[in-house]
């Protein structure tokens, strides 16, 4: 009997840093989800310097958003999105306190998931323009939680937040 092809699910995972190599950390986190078996890594916006959200008395980020297709469940791939933090040395010190990585399921298909430790879509997705605008870069016309389209919620005002290109390499 053939053994059946898992099922892929679309996924958009944000990624950021704001100590060290940002952009090293970046790219490393980056590769690592490519070599995970049952990861493919389709997309990846431009990376972006913004304005500490939450916690501002830290170090400017740089973000960016990454699509991809994955055979894991979203259990599995938080656990694998937060083993691969652990790998580069993320150390949970305070809530949106300073990091090396940070890794977030956005979005994962239509799915809803609402767990103490695992909620998608992502609680604050559509209040943040450090997310928002990389994703209308890979998905202008991604159907967002609110209903509208990703292009269209990024080109929202978001006051006090400072989103800028940024000017180093991209991976």
């Amino acid at each position: 009997m053939p053994v059946r092809e898992k099922d892929w699910a679309t996924a958009y995972l944000g990624l950021g840093s704001n100590l060290g190599d940002r952009e090293g950390n970046l790219q490393r986190a980056v590769a690592i989800l490519t070599a995970t078996e049952g990861i493919e890594v389709e997309r990846l916006s431009s990376w972006y310097e913004t304005a500490p959200v939450g916690k501002t008395d830290q170090g400017w980020f740089l973000n960016g958003v990454a699509k991809i297709k994955t055979t894991m469940l979203p259990r599995e791939l938080l656990l694998t999105v937060l083993a691969i933090e652990q790998r580069l040395g993320r150390v949970r010190r305070e809530r949106w306190g300073p990091r090396n990585i940070d890794i977030d399921i956005l979005l994962y298909d239509d799915l809803t998931v609402n767990e103490p430790d695992l909620a998608i879509p992502h609680p604050r997705l559509m209040e943040r323009a450090f997310v928002l605008i990389p994703l209308a870069e890979i998905a202008p016309e991604l159907i967002l939680p609110d209903g509208r389209r990703a292009g269209v919620a990024a080109a929202s005002p978001f006051p006090g937040q400072e989103v800028l290109p940024y000017r180093g390499n991209r991976c």
